[in-house]
């Protein structure tokens, strides 16, 4: 069945919930980036987001639910849980919580874990499609594994348009990073993830918590606890040359501020007022625009390391990590 690009219309929602119920793909907008979704209850359907992907096996998928009330039906919330979701939910967050015993998530999203991340999503697309179909959704970014995330329905079908039956067009994402995760499975609160819910933001709901650095290298083999934590990823084609004050006539810059180093190939600057929420929403469609052949890499200005600028940084530093080796 070829893919279909479709203004997410009241009938085109509709459509794509019988599809997400017969176990097919679609790709849909949320206010981070644009997911690809499929029945988190069903293993055919989560194989299927593996393989579209070309995502490791070990690297979870977080459900997306309509409401709180659901997601209880699938993991447990302590007070901690229940404090943050009521503080931030719907919205930009994931938890990690333990599974319960009858949870009927696919154990594939849990990557053989006793966790499983959830996620309520603001955009009201999203949320009317959950509620169309009536199920949990499985939806990691609508992307190749480790590349650059999708902020737009045209980079979905330009990385992985043939593998999906179709694409539910809302136009561009309000956020442009991906949910925050936060791991509440143990007693101290791990951040795993930074987002739009910065840590100062969680710390005012659950106090002292964990940062798990961007530069943590997993254990050969085992399984991540969310998705996000690969060294490598979010990665344009290109090389990624970080902290950049000079950009050489074979580089992209992509640039911060009003003060940009002249020379570049090509620019793209992510907020020349220095606006960390602008630049956050910017980012990974300007990468996909740097991205381009013969140029040699994509130089990058300094980002502060504050408040949104932590997300952006931890991003760009995966982006910029080395790759692993092509298998095959």
């Amino acid at each position: 069945m070829a893919t279909r690009i479709r203004t997410a219309s009241d009938e085109a929602i509709r459509e794509a919930a019988a599809l997400l119920q017969q176990g097919e793909l679609v790709a849909f907008p949320t206010e981070t980036v644009y997911g690809l979704g499929a029945d988190a209850t069903r293993d055919s359907a989560a194989a299927r987001i593996f393989e579209a992907k070309q995502r490791p096996s070990f690297n979870p998928l977080i459900a997306h639910f309509v409401s709180l009330e659901d997601a209880r039906t699938q993991v447990e919330f302590d007070s901690r849980a229940e404090a943050v979701a009521n503080a931030f939910w719907p919205g930009p967050l994931t938890l990690v919580l333990p599974r319960l015993a009858n949870c009927s998530i696919s154990r594939l999203c849990s990557a053989g874990l006793e966790t499983q991340a959830v996620r309520m999503p603001a955009h009201n697309i999203a949320r009317d499609l959950l509620t169309a179909c009536g199920l949990p959704l499985a939806a990691p970014s609508a992307n190749l594994s480790g590349r650059v995330s999708p902020t737009t329905a045209a980079h979905v079908a330009a990385q992985i348009g043939e593998t999906l039956t179709m694409i539910l067009d809302g136009g561009p994402c309000g956020v442009g990073l991906e949910s925050t995760v936060l791991d509440l499975s143990n007693p101290l609160a791990r951040l795993l993830r930074p987002g739009a819910i910065t840590q100062e933001m969680l710390m005012e709901v659950v106090g002292p918590l964990e940062v798990v650095s961007s530069d943590h290298v997993p254990s050969e083999g085992a399984a991540l606890t969310s998705p996000g934590q690969m060294i490598s990823h979010y990665a344009p084609t290109l090389p990624v040359r970080l902290n950049a004050g000079d950009v050489d006539q074979d580089e992209a810059l992509l640039a911060f501020g009003p003060d940009v180093p002249i020379g570049a190939a090509q620019t793209v600057n992510l907020s020349p007022t220095g606006d960390l929420v602008e630049a956050a929403a910017r980012l990974f469609d300007a990468l996909h625009c740097l991205d381009q052949k013969p140029l040699r890499a994509i130089a990058v200005m300094p980002i502060p390391e504050e408040g949104l600028g932590r997300a952006i940084n931890d991003r760009l530093r995966r982006a910029a990590a080395p790759r692993p080796p092509v298998q095959g």
